[in-house]
């Protein structure tokens, strides 16, 4: 059986990833990042410290790890350089490899999706606008840069000129920059010599650990319901983060993408526009809000809160391929009295137990729900199964049993002190 692991959110992103990719370093001799850009950020706490990373993989705080950025995420170099700097400014060594055929955001991307975003007026979808739908668009429209292009001086610099007089023919109005070749030349050219020496084909290099027995973890950005295929459209991102998406993203064998682990929050957040049905309006949500610190790590925006949701959770898995969960933040909803989970939907009269695919009758569903009672006290000093409350394991073992996938992972706090780990992760 092949050593590999690929963490992907459940939900609508933000759940915890880089946490438990985190967690799982330490095994790990290899940790990808398969998709999406900088729109996504994981934070990782350990030793009293923060950091919040955008595009370099989690395990990049482990020294005996190598880090890969593959073919399916695109890059921005700016933010890129940022990491760089801040890893090796902390005193971080670390082993990175890049694509030699991931796509480049230039900054025409970034102006081109707020632009796009203005004009769809009340139809927005919330971008963060970092120019991922833009570069991804370029990367089907066969006319965006790759960062071995951009590497190769005299082909960059005639890509350059042709995909800027594309993207700036319709930056109309004023309120848009247009970029200008020179400045566009000047600073990337700098990014080009950045990246130079990271540059492998990822796609072998990964191929050939695998078939060594190494033991390889994949992570992604957003979550399951985020996807572009299978995600609640239009208000998605725009690549796929499902464990599906690995092979084509990482340039690998679907054989070699056997395991899969759900990163699922206790509870349930969303950003930006698009239904949630589970949503929690009032004090209550506030309080989840707060005691879960939900705001996001790139944008700062205050993410919606709601309970947990087994109809789309059940979809996640089937769409994904799950085979294990992670619970993540478990010890937030220690300060509400009463716990709700969604089991079923109504929509229009009719129980239904699956996400409709027009969004505007996923807007009119209602949750059908189960209440559990809360366990009311602290459990962040909790590092067994058989330390929780009565309550806590009634909610676990729900789960669990709803899903037919085992809880392998349970999260209490941010710190790695803080995780419960009650099955080897690597196993099948």
């Amino acid at each position: 059986m092949y050593k590999t692991l690929s963490i992907v959110g459940s939900q609508w992103g933000d759940e915890g990833k880089g946490k438990i990719t985190d967690l799982v370093g330490s095994k790990a001799d290899y940790v990808v990042r398969y998709q999406g850009g900088n729109n996504a950020g994981h934070t990782i706490e350990f030793d009293g410290k923060k950091f919040a990373l955008r595009l370099m993989p989690s395990g990049v705080f482990n020294p005996n790890t190598t880090v890969v950025i593959a073919n399916g995420v695109v890059i921005n170099p700016r933010i890129l350089k940022q990491e760089i700097e801040m890893l090796k400014a902390e005193g971080f060594d670390f082993k990175l490899h890049i694509s030699d055929r991931a796509s480049v955001i230039m900054p025409y991307h970034e102006e081109l999706d707020a632009y796009y975003e203005d004009l769809k007026g009340d139809m927005k979808i919330g971008t963060t606008k970092k120019g991922i739908g833009p570069a991804y668009s370029d990367k089907i429209n066969r006319i965006g840069i790759r960062t071995s292009e951009l590497c190769d001086t005299e082909l960059f610099l005639k890509k350059l000129e042709y995909s800027l007089e594309y993207a700036n023919k319709q930056l109309t109005g004023d309120e848009y920059k247009k970029y200008s070749f020179e400045e566009i030349k000047a600073e990337y050219l700098e990014y080009a010599d950045l990246i130079r020496p990271y540059l492998t084909d990822t796609s072998l290099l990964l191929d050939d650990a695998v078939k060594a027995g190494k033991y390889i973890v994949f992570e992604g950005a957003q979550g399951v319901m985020l996807d572009i295929e299978h995600g609640t459209y239009p208000y998605v991102t725009s690549s796929s983060p499902t464990s599906a998406s690995i092979p084509v993203n990482a340039g690998l064998a679907p054989r070699y993408i056997n395991n899969c682990l759900a990163i699922t929050k206790a509870y349930t957040t969303r950003v930006g526009e698009g239904p949630f049905p589970t949503e929690i309006h009032g004090e209550v949500g506030e309080r989840i809000r707060e005691e879960g610190r939900e705001y996001g790590t790139v944008t700062g925006r205050a993410r919606k809160v709601g309970w947990l949701d087994l109809v789309q959770m059940k979809y996640s898995v089937r769409v994904s391929g799950f085979t294990q969960v992670a619970l993540m933040l478990l010890d937030v909803l220690s300060v509400v009295e009463e716990i709700k989970v969604a089991v079923a939907y109504e929509l229009n009269g009719v129980q239904i137990n699956t996400i409709p695919p027009l969004e505007s009758d996923f807007a009119k569903v209602v949750p059908v729900y189960k209440t559990f009672t809360g366990w009311n006290t602290d459990i962040s000093n909790v590092r067994s199964y058989e330390e929780f409350p009565q309550e806590a394991k009634e909610y676990l073992d729900f789960i669990s049993k709803e899903l037919e996938l085992p809880i392998s992972v349970v999260s209490v706090g941010p710190d790695r002190e803080q995780t419960i780990v009650l099955k080897d992760l690597f196993e099948v």
